[in-house]
């Protein structure tokens, strides 16, 4: 069946194909981890296949170190210091459509113009919102990535990246609670040890979290605790368009979605060198080829992403929490 308005084809094949570097840069710049993982390199397209996507690890020393005199026997054993973190392929999709009704009823190229900006502005918005929810949700709905709540949990243990972290211990992640003891309010005071201590879990020489990521309920306790001193706002963050202060070296900043909202009282202690956003190549917030329905007078553009978030290093990630 050929297209109802072929001037919708010439608009798909112009302006959609244009918009394609906007509606990348809006999902990433919806969202202060994506923020900074763009601005370190960490979005990836290495990955152009394969049934899951594999980050080689290392999580064990070289157990031959050995101090010798003279003749003394050497270790040379070998040793077994790497193995792999597996992550599925989690895929999304938008569809951008019109009517054979809308298309003739815009079927001047200028309103053709208007109806295919419309239509490609709401696709813009509804893929940066709904990412933003999935990168830190615990994957818990049908095809959806694990996000920060999957990667990151309250106790350190789960199953990430095909390891699960109690029989590995080298892949839980850091975790601290803030009012320990149940029943305490969380105030300036307690908030500012808890950070403290959870920082120094998470520091590694020059490994150290460059990201907290608070609810707002917690931002706004950090955010009382330093209010006359300007000097710990993060001018580079708020260019971009995030509220965000500084904790030593670290940008903090709030997000808003429905999984990361006003009352959960948690930080998540990011090390973004060990976090990734894997993006297939050939789906990347990429619009395929109109497609026509043989049973609706209509035209459909799709648009696909396929990847997923992938941590390396667990070990170096770390949440703080209320857990009262």
């Amino acid at each position: 069946m050929a297209s109802p308005n072929s001037t919708f084809t010439e608009m798909v094949t112009t302006t959609m194909r244009k918009h394609h570097r906007k509606i990348v840069d809006n999902v990433t710049d919806h969202n202060g981890l994506l923020t900074l993982l763009k601005e370190r390199g960490n979005i990836k397209t290495d990955h152009a296949g394969g049934y899951e996507i594999a980050i080689p690890l290392s999580y064990a020393e070289n157990a031959t170190y050995q101090r010798y005199s003279g003749y003394d026997t050497l270790n040379i054993a070998a040793s077994d210091v790497l193995s792999a973190a597996k992550f599925d392929w989690s895929q999304v999709a938008l569809h951008v459509t019109a009517s054979g009704r809308e298309l003739r009823m815009n079927n001047s190229e200028e309103r053709m113009i208007n109806l295919v900006k419309a239509r490609t502005d709401v696709a813009m918005a509804t893929a940066a919102n709904n990412m933003s929810v999935d990168l830190y949700s615990d994957g818990a709905l049908s095809n959806q990535i694990g996000g920060l709540a999957h990667v990151i949990t309250a106790d350190g243990t789960g199953t990430v990246g095909g390891i699960v972290a109690g029989t590995y211990t080298f892949w839980k992640n850091k975790f601290n609670e803030i009012a320990a003891g149940g029943g305490t309010t969380v105030t300036f005071a307690n908030l500012k040890a808890a950070m403290n201590t959870q920082w120094l879990a998470q520091n590694r020489g020059n490994d150290k979290p460059d990201l907290l990521v608070a609810s707002h309920d917690l931002f706004s306790i950090y955010e009382s605790g330093l209010q006359d001193l300007q000097r710990y706002a993060d001018a580079k963050m708020a260019s971009a368009g995030f509220e965000a202060l500084k904790y030593k070296s670290a940008s903090v900043i709030f997000d808003d979605n429905t999984n990361f909202g006003t009352t959960a009282e948690l930080v998540y202690f990011l090390n973004t060198k060990y976090l990734y956003l894997i993006e297939h190549p050939d789906a990347k917030w990429t619009e395929d080829d109109e497609k026509v329905p043989t049973n609706q007078d209509a035209v459909v553009v799709p648009i696909y992403w396929m990847g997923a978030l992938c941590c390396s290093n667990r070990s170096l990630q770390g949440r703080i929490h209320d857990l009262a």
